[in-house]
C-alpha cells in the first residue's frame, strides 16, 4: 500500500499536516500487517483542490480530516 501526500504549501496549511499524523496515528493504532509507504511530494498543481492524498494510486481531493479517516477505514484491510 503506498500513500502520498501533498505537501506543496496550500495543501499543507489546508490540512495534510494533520493528516499525515492522523494516517501515522491511524496505522500504528490498528497494528496493521500490510506493508505501507508513505510519501510525501510537492506541489500536483490541483491547489484549488487540496488538500490532496493519494491513496494506492487512486487520488483523493479536498480531504479533511474526517475525509481522511473514512477513507482510511474503507481503504486499508483490519489487521
Amino acid at each position: 500500500m503506498k500513500i502520498t501526500i501533498c505537501m506543496g504549501s496550500s495543501c499543507f496549511v489546508r490540512g495534510n499536516k494533520e493528516n499525515l499524523k492522523i494516517i501515522q496515528d491511524f496505522v500504528k493504532e490498528h497494528k496493521l500487517k500490510v506493508d505501507i509507504n508513505i510519501d510525501g511530494v510537492l506541489c500536483k498543481n490541483e491547489c484549488n483542490e487540496g488538500p490532496n492524498v493519494c491513496l494506492d494510486g487512486k487520488w483523493f481531493t479536498k480531504v479533511d480530516q474526517a475525509h481522511m479517516i473514512s477513507l482510511l477505514e474503507d481503504i486499508l484491510p483490519e489487521k
